[in-house]
């Protein structure tokens, strides 16, 4: 059997284990800090909601434009090294919201997010245009 797009799929998964862990930690601090609808205006649950929300935000980006170069055949090698890094850096930044605005985790995972969908876009366009 031929596995196709293993590289998104593979990313798919790890995404929503990740969406899947970001809900919980969400769930945990709406339990600690008593709020059971919206964020109470507490700051914990702001920023757990926040980080599960910028991770929603730029998953679907990411995994479409994976998708699109892998089934491109251009997607070689380089293609797991950006989505486990995006990946990685999701973690990251999820952990630098629970600290503060200067945190980091947060910046590098911001920083990571923006390259990585800026990168694929540039591909895609690349590939779109014949120069890749």
């Amino acid at each position: 059997m031929t596995l196709i797009l293993p590289v998104t799929l593979s990313a798919a998964a790890a995404a929503a284990i990740i969406n899947i862990w970001l809900m919980m930690r969400v769930g945990q601090v709406r339990q600690r800090e008593k709020v059971s609808i919206g964020d109470g205006g507490n700051d914990s649950v702001i920023r757990r909601m926040r980080a599960h929300s910028n991770f929603i935000e730029t998953a679907p980006f990411v995994l479409i434009l994976l998708g699109v170069i892998e089934m491109s055949g251009k997607g070689s090698w380089w293609l797991v090294y950006v989505a486990g890094i995006y990946l990685l850096a999701r973690v990251a930044h999820s952990f630098g919201m629970d600290s503060g605005d200067a945190n980091p985790g947060r910046m590098i995972g911001t920083l990571v997010t923006m390259v990585t969908l800026l990168g694929l876009a540039i591909v895609a366009v690349l590939i779109t245009s014949g120069l890749f």
